[in-house]
């Protein structure tokens, strides 16, 4: 997922409700996905943010040297500037970009 080209907020804004839970009728069910949603987009990030600072990293036993490198430090400042996993998630859902399926319908079909 490209972070840098999010138009998710970075402070706390409300919501309409019944913007959210316009595509399912039950905000409940809203909630749960988008915070389903919001646990992929955080682990992602996460994955992300350790690969990157994994470059930085230095595998030496002596506690007494601690180095500060300028290009970790602007990485971890990088991604605590950006919106938090459930901002990017509501954004994904009011733009519909999240697919969800119920397990009723399914049993239905079959």
């Amino acid at each position: 997922m490209d972070f840098k080209n999010v138009e998710a907020p970075t402070t706390t804004e409300t919501y309409n409700k019944d913007l959210l839970d316009a595509p399912t009728g039950n905000i409940y069910e809203a909630i749960s996905i988008i915070a389903k949603r919001s646990g992929q987009i955080s682990s992602e990030m996460r994955k992300e943010l350790v690969e990157k600072l994994e470059e930085f990293a230095t595998y030496n036993e002596s506690l007494e040297e601690i180095f500060e490198n300028k290009e970790q430090i602007e990485v971890s400042k990088f991604y605590e500037r950006l919106p938090k996993p459930h901002a990017l998630a509501v954004q994904e859902w009011l733009e519909e970009k999240i697919y969800y399926r119920r397990l009723e319908d399914e049993d239905q079909d079959s």
